[in-house]
C-alpha cells in the first residue's frame, strides 16, 4: 500500500485495491509492474479511447500455450512467467475517442466490478475469454485473411453478463461475434452436483488436502481451491470441449460483412413499417380530431379573434393551428363551407394586417388573402 500511494496521493486505496480518476494527466504507475506483483486485475479507460484489462492467474490454472493461441498479437497478448500467465486485452480508438463519453457509459462507471468475474470463468476453464481476445485482434486486422481460427470453445452464443460487459467494454464487433457464435457448440449448464463433488474429494490423498488447507489458512491462498474445482470440470463429461474449424479469418470477416447488410436491411425494413403505422394512426387520430369540430367552427373562430388580439408568439401559433383544422375541415365539407373558410381568412388579412408576425404565419402557412 506504500508503494502505491508513492504514485499517487488521490487514489483510493485499501489493501485490495487501487482506484484512480484523472481528469488532468495519466495513470503515472507501472501497470505491467503492478500487476504482476500486487493485483490479479487492472482496468484502465480513457476518454480520448483506450480501455484495457489486464488478468493475471497461476499457471496451474492457465496454461500458457493455450492462451497464446487465441491471443498472440498486440490487442491481445499473453506474457507467461514460471508462476503466473498475464493476460492483456486492449482496444484503442483510432480515430481518438470522444472526450467525456466515459462519463456516460455505465460499463466504465464500474468497470472492474462488471468485469472480474471474466476471471473467474477463466480459471474454470471457460476459454470464451480468450476467443473473444482473438476476435479482437481480427477486429483489427492483426491476424491476416489466410489464417485459421483457433478452436471455438462452447457458449460462444450465450455469453454470461461479465463476458457482454468485456464485449462492450472492448467494442468487439457485434457482426463479427455472431457469425463466430454460429459454430460455437451449445453451453451444457455444468452445475455441480454437491454429492459428486464430496465424493471426489473423498477420494482425494489426505496430504494434498491437508496442503490446500493449510495454505488457506495460513496464507489465505484461494489459488489451489481453484484449481482444485478445474481439475474437477474436467471430470465430468458434461463439460463440452472447444470445436476445430477449418474457417479463416477471411471467410469470417466475409460473413460478418453479409450478417451487416443482412441486419441493417431488416432494420430499416423494420423502421418503414413502423413509421408507416405511426403515419396511419397519426392520419386516424387527426381525422377523428377533425370530425369532432364539426358544429364548432362559430366558437373556434372567436378563438381565433381572441388568441390574435393576445399578441405573442404562443398565442399566434395556437391560432394558426385552428385556422388550419379549420381549413380541413371546410375541404372535407360543403363548397359553402369552402367559400366561408376563405372569406374567414381574408377578413384576418383585413383586421389584423398591422401584426405582421401573425399575417407572415398565414403566408407561410399557404393560406392567402
Amino acid at each position: 500500500m506504500e508503494a502505491l500511494r508513492n504514485c499517487s496521493s488521490r487514489a483510493r486505496i485499501t489493501s485490495a485495491s487501487f482506484t484512480n480518476e484523472y481528469h488532468w494527466g495519466d495513470f503515472k504507475g507501472d501497470e505491467d509492474v503492478w500487476i504482476a506483483n500486487y493485483f490479479d486485475a487492472f482496468v484502465y479507460y480513457a476518454s480520448w479511447g483506450t480501455r484495457t484489462l489486464k488478468l493475471r492467474l497461476p499457471s496451474d490454472l492457465l496454461d500458457a500455450a493455450t492462451a497464446k493461441a487465441y491471443c498472440c498479437e498486440s490487442s491481445a497478448c499473453v506474457k507467461a512467467e514460471p508462476d503466473k500467465v498475464i493476460l492483456t486485452f486492449e482496444y484503442m480508438d483510432e480515430d481518438g475517442g470522444s472526450w467525456g463519453d466515459c462519463e456516460d457509459c455505465e460499463i466504465c462507471t464500474n468497470a472492474m466490478s462488471s468485469l472480474i468475474s471474466v476471471r473467474t470463468e477463466l480459471a474454470r476453464g471457460d476459454l470464451r475469454l480468450l476467443y473473444l481476445g482473438w476476435l479482437l485482434c481480427v477486429q483489427f486486422d492483426e491476424i491476416d485473411d489466410d489464417m485459421v481460427e483457433p478452436p471455438v470453445p462452447p457458449g460462444l452464443g450465450q455469453l454470461s453478463s461479465s463476458l457482454q460487459n468485456l464485449a462492450e467494454f472492448l467494442h468487439i464487433d457485434f457482426d463479427l461475434l455472431h457469425v463466430a457464435a454460429e459454430t460455437s457448440p451449445v453451453l451444457v449448464d455444468t452445475g455441480i452436483d454437491q454429492k459428486i463433488l464430496h465424493a471426489w474429494i473423498g477420494e482425494l490423498p489426505s496430504t494434498e488436502k491437508d496442503n490446500i488447507l493449510t495454505e488457506l489458512m495460513l496464507k489465505g491462498n484461494h489459488a489451489p481451491i481453484a484449481v482444485l474445482l478445474q481439475r474437477f470440470l474436467k471430470t465430468q463429461t458434461a463439460q463440452a470441449s472447444p470445436l476445430h474449424n477449418e474457417r479463416t479469418v477471411g471467410q469470417l470477416r466475409q460473413a460478418a460483412e453479409l450478417y451487416a447488410a443482412e441486419r441493417r436491411r431488416i432494420e430499416i425494413a423494420k423502421q418503414a413499417k413502423e413509421k408507416a403505422r405511426q403515419e396511419r394512426e397519426a392520419a386516424i387520430a387527426r381525422q377523428k380530431h377533425i370530425h369532432s369540430l364539426i358544429g364548432s367552427e362559430t366558437k373556434l373562430w372567436t378563438e381565433i379573434n381572441a388568441l390574435v388580439e393576445a399578441k405573442n408568439a404562443k398565442s399566434y401559433d395556437r391560432a394558426l393551428q385552428l385556422i388550419l383544422d379549420l381549413q380541413e375541415l371546410a375541404i372535407h365539407s360543403t363548397s359553402i363551407e369552402s367559400i366561408h373558410f376563405a372569406q374567414r381568412v381574408k377578413m384576418l388579412y383585413q383586421t389584423q394586417a398591422r401584426k405582421a408576425a401573425f399575417i407572415e404565419r398565414l403566408r407561410k402557412a399557404g393560406l392567402q388573402e
